[in-house]
């Protein structure tokens, strides 16, 4: 394993600090406590060399010696390959582990992120359309309190599946959408109270507003 990099923006505005995907590899990285840094590139204009590494121009990547890899959730599965306190070497809980992964980024993520948008930009407009995005939300809401009200963490031990799950799910109760989710809130107050989580938090609140 070469050094290992985190890069993200050298600046975002105000709304989304916290809340950018950096925070889960660096989380991740915390939790298994494997040494890194954080590099930022340039928030307003995207080169060639960005989109060499992130082809749709976002963040974060991260870069291992001369690897290079992007996406918050296969770079969560790469670290996950090299600490088992982040993924177990039991090859049953390993899948429990990648199954749960996926489920956040596919099966939440996917009704969370168009819910949370319009609350990003302020509609609060009923729509036929944002009312879709709500029950599809609630849905999928409604199976994972069931789920969670069986266990404390997804795969049997905090994992990477819980970091890619509590970072969908903050971001749903940043907007109250966990209002009638109370097993959901429980589980990401549990993961918020991590150290690991706590650092890599205030990292990255340090890291933007250092660059104001």
């Amino acid at each position: 394993m070469g050094e290992l990099i985190v890069t993200t923006f050298d600046w975002v505005p105000e709304t989304p600090r916290g809340y950018v995907r950096d925070l889960r590899l660096c989380w991740a990285l915390e939790e298994a406590g494997l040494p890194y840094r954080v590099e930022g590139v340039p928030f307003h204009s995207r080169d060639a060399g960005h989109f060499s590494h992130q082809p749709f121009g976002q963040v974060p990547w991260l870069t291992d010696g001369d690897i290079s890899i992007f996406e918050s959730g296969a770079i969560l599965l790469y670290l996950g390959e090299r600490s088992e306190v982040l993924m177990p070497a039991d090859p049953h809980r390993r899948l429990e582990v990648i199954e749960w992964l996926f489920a956040a980024l596919n099966s939440v993520e996917m009704a969370s992120l168009p819910w949370s948008l319009f609350h990003f930009a302020g509609d609060t407009h009923v729509t036929p359309g944002k009312q879709t995005l709500d029950n599809f939300l609630a849905s999928r809401l409604q199976h994972l309190e069931s789920i969670l009200a069986q266990r404390e963490w997804l795969a049997g031990t905090f994992s990477i599946a819980d970091i890619a799950m509590a970072d969908v799910l903050r971001l749903v109760d940043r907007f109250d959408g966990l209002a009638q989710s109370p097993t959901c809130r429980e589980y990401i107050s549990r993961a918020m109270a991590r150290p690991a989580f706590v650092k890599a938090h205030a990292d990255q609140l340090a890291f933007y507003a250092a660059a104001d």
